[in-house]
């Protein structure tokens, strides 16, 4: 989750920055041309006998191939004492194997044109490179070595622990990590979702020889898949992977549980974060949200651009165009396994708080009473699917959102189909999609800031308000 929030968050700001700095376009122009929706790739998928998922994506050209493998089980399967050690996992995955240490994976790896990422998510671990397609064998190679055999040194665990302490003391001091945070609690309460970092606390407590066990629990065939897109013929890359894995064995014990589905709606209050002396205030409005899967996500995310997911947004209009309460707010859904959400933030200094925080209810409840013009509507659409064919031109964009689709449970034409459906998308079925998940009476809300300051600007709304610690 939290690389797709700063992927989208950053092409949000990214457009936002751009549409300052332009004259604005003559009243007189031309209507739209056709829309050029993302040309959706051909997947191949292939189960190999161990369990192992394959999708592969053959795109000749560029002469580069991007692996991505999603390995089930991310934070909401860490153990309740140690929130957050699958991050730990991640970081250490590549630091020493049965017969590499760290140096050699990353010299062999970086021979091949590519280095190893590990990303940890609410359901599962990314293990992602970009190599050079003439050095597919040397890649897969290292790769296949990584995922079956790591070993977790001590020495690297401890440096690897400090780097992590403090990482997470330099997160700690960025309001939007604090709203994050906190809005995960907020949000999901006691359900394993709640973790979206370590703490120092199991920072500290944590030893390789927890990470071994979890690696070992983890880590088998039958709950990974892996994504390949790039220069290469499927039948070729297929041989070398069967080459390479088929020796990979599931174990007899039972796969890491998947988190149960989210039911509990948040409670409507106010969830304060102390930050001494700030001289502005973070605000999160959050509630529950649709599955990427459910019929109504696609019409849900044309509410969500229409309110606040774009420049031209009604949230934008009103507290950055019209009242100069905050820079760039912005909007989006959250999608995970078990649960769907909708986010709003927006940073204001300290004097707007209680008027930002009662615009955002205003337009919140404005999505879910009224219906969006034809202009809106149609300029909604032709964002999501512009934005999404320009997000997966990369071909390790493509990697992975094909790995988010598989731990999602769904089939590899999604990639394709979501696009379709948007564009398909009715005003009527954007209506009963906003009553269902925008109204502000639905939402938790987050600020992070100084306490006082916003306890009293958000005294005259009446709502229970708690400190997040």
């Amino acid at each position: 989750m939290k690389t797709i929030i700063l992927a989208a968050l950053a092409t949000f700001i990214s457009i936002s920055a751009f549409a300052q700095n332009v004259t604005p376009l003559p009243k007189d122009l031309p209507p739209y041309g056709p829309e050029k929706p993302l040309q959706a790739p051909v997947v191949k998928s292939v189960t190999l006998e161990n369990g192992l998922t394959i999708w592969l994506v053959s795109q000749p050209g560029l002469p580069k191939i991007a692996f991505s493998v999603a390995v089930r089980g991310g934070y909401s399967a860490d153990p309740a004492d140690r929130p957050g050690i699958s991050e730990l996992l991640a970081s250490t995955l590549d630091q020493g194997t049965k017969t590499r240490s760290a140096k050699q994976i990353a010299q062999e790896l970086q021979a091949a044109g590519g280095d190893l990422g590990g990303d940890t998510r609410k359901d599962y671990t990314e293990v992602s490179t970009t190599i050079l397609s003439s050095k597919a064998e040397a890649a897969v190679t290292i790769l296949a070595d990584v995922l079956q055999n790591a070993t977790f040194p001590d020495t690297e665990v401890a440096l690897v622990k400090r780097n992590a302490a403090d990482n997470l003391r330099m997160n700690e001091s960025d309001p939007s990590f604090l709203a994050s945070r906190a809005t995960a609690k907020a949000l999901f309460g006691s359900h394993p979702y709640y973790v979206n970092s370590p703490t120092q606390e199991s920072i500290a407590a944590a030893t390789a020889s927890e990470l071994r066990a979890i690696y070992s629990q983890r880590f088998r065939p039958d709950q990974v898949a892996m994504m390949a897109v790039g220069d290469f013929e499927n039948e070729k890359m297929l041989a070398l992977l069967k080459s390479k894995f088929k020796g990979w064995k599931a174990p007899s014990s039972p796969p890491v549980a998947a988190a149960a589905p989210v039911t509990a709606p948040p409670s409507h209050s106010v969830f304060v974060v102390d930050r001494p002396d700030s001289v502005q205030a973070t605000i999160e409005f959050a509630a529950s949200g649709p599955l990427r899967g459910a019929p109504d996500f696609a019409a849900t995310n044309v509410a969500n651009a229409i309110y606040g997911g774009t420049f031209s947004s009604r949230l934008t209009n009103n507290i950055r165009e019209d009242k100069g309460y905050t820079y760039t707010p912005f909007a989006m859904l959250g999608t995970f396994k078990a649960a769907g959400a909708v986010f709003t933030r927006a940073d204001v200094r300290n004097e707007v708080v209680g008027p930002c925080f009662n615009e955002i209810a205003y337009e919140l409840n404005r999505m879910a009473t009224t219906s969006p013009t034809d202009e809106e509507l149609s300029k909604a659409k032709r964002y999501l699917v512009g934005i999404q064919a320009i997000e997966l031109q990369a071909r390790s964009a493509v990697a992975h959102e094909l790995a988010t689709i598989w731990v999602d449970g769904l089939p590899p034409e999604e990639i394709g189909a979501r696009g379709q459906r948007i564009s398909a998308t009715t005003a009527a079925e954007v209506n009963a999609a906003a009553r269902k998940y925008f109204p502000a009476s639905r939402t938790a809300i987050v600020v992070i800031g100084q306490e006082k300051v916003i306890r009293e600007a958000l005294e005259p709304f009446g709502l229970p308000t708690q400190t997040l610690k």
